[in-house]
């Protein structure tokens, strides 16, 4: 089976591939009418016209053919597929070539049906084309090692974000769950369960979306660790209004701003806070998502550095999702500091609101 990974061969169907080989043959053209002569006069302008023509009827015959057979040849291996377009390509050349030939003659531009020349520039055809070909192959395998290249170096920096976690968190929550055992064990089963939860969702493939659901539920349990410690110090409010239930989003895209909003918001209050939570979708194309915690009245350095750098690995992370269709605000308003996400709604099969 063809590894789709090592495949570089493009669609030849689409339009920007035949804009790029439409525009290889007419630079071909200019090269060679340029090359034939030390002045620009009117033979090279002619020469230029024909060679123009010559090349773009060549470009055009080959990506029919190539067009014949794109279905077929992506079930080829690539080596055999660049081997079936450079002899489509050849075929091209010996089709056009005979063509122009008997259209000169036919204009009667030239004595007879096959002159003394037509070998030479038949040659001259193929083995340019074979050339430029062979070279444009290797551009496209070259282009798409480094595209995989980066698209692996992406995913694993999206791994590396995601299972990110403060030290801090993991034992505080350990030293909460530990003070549980015989007081409350029920609760602390439960916080243990919600604890692997957690980790587990750390652990999985940061690559997926996942449902808008799932990170609520996973964020519940954050915060129902965050509540052994913290007590009535923290509040958390929850507002959801017209997000579709079937809508994907990367995996702890909550957790990390909740996290952000305890840490740097809630824990330096001496009298803690309110975290609110709002979600709500814009005309079913554009989830929103605003975070706000109190500001404390003390602020640290340290905290602030972090708060940076978290911020700036939440972006990376929308940005490896979504590119530039997402975007992350943070801003002050009164006591209140929030950050805002802007993502389009990506959805599963089947659900509705």
């Amino acid at each position: 089976m063809k590894d789709s990974t090592s495949y570089f061969l493009p669609d030849f169907g689409s339009l920007a591939i035949a804009a790029k080989v439409l525009l290889m043959a007419e630079a071909i053209a200019v090269i060679f009418a340029i090359a034939r002569s030390d002045s620009l006069g009117l033979t090279t302008g002619r020469y230029f016209l024909f060679l123009s023509a010559y090349t773009l009827s060549i470009a055009l015959v080959s990506l029919g053919l190539w067009r014949l057979v794109n279905r077929g040849l992506h079930r080829l291996s690539a080596t055999v597929g660049s081997l079936l377009v450079i002899a489509l390509m050849i075929v091209a050349v010996v089709v056009v070539t005979e063509g122009f030939i008997n259209g000169l003659y036919a204009l009667g531009i030239i004595p007879n049906r096959s002159p003394a020349w037509q070998l030479t520039i038949l040659i001259h055809g193929v083995l340019i084309g074979t050339i430029v070909m062979l070279l444009g192959l290797r551009y496209l395998f070259v282009s798409h090692k480094a595209q995989i290249d980066a698209k692996l170096e992406q995913e694993a920096r999206i791994q590396a974000l995601q299972s990110r976690i403060r030290p801090h968190f993991l034992f505080n929550s350990m030293n909460s769950i530990a003070s549980l055992t015989r007081s409350d064990p029920p609760r602390a089963e439960a916080a243990l369960q919600d604890l692997a939860d957690l980790f587990r969702v750390l652990l999985a493939d940061a690559r997926k979306l996942v449902p808008i659901s799932a990170e609520q539920e996973i964020s519940r349990q954050y915060l129902e660790i965050e509540k052994l410690r913290l007590g009535d110090r923290l509040t958390v409010q929850w507002t959801v209004s017209n997000v579709p239930r079937n809508a994907l989003i990367p995996t702890l895209t909550l957790q990390p701003l909740l996290e952000n909003a305890i840490y740097h918001g809630i824990e330096p209050r001496f009298g803690g806070g309110t975290v609110k939570v709002e979600l709500w979708g814009d005309n079913a194309e554009t989830l929103n998502v605003l975070i706000s915690n109190p500001i404390p009245e003390v602020r640290k350095h340290a905290h602030g550095r972090g708060n940076k750098i978290a911020m700036d690995n939440i972006r990376q992370r929308l940005a490896s999702h979504f590119s530039d269709a997402a975007t992350l605000q943070t801003f002050e308003e009164g006591d209140q500091y929030h950050v805002k996400i802007k993502m389009p709604i990506v959805r599963n099969q089947g659900g509705s609101y």
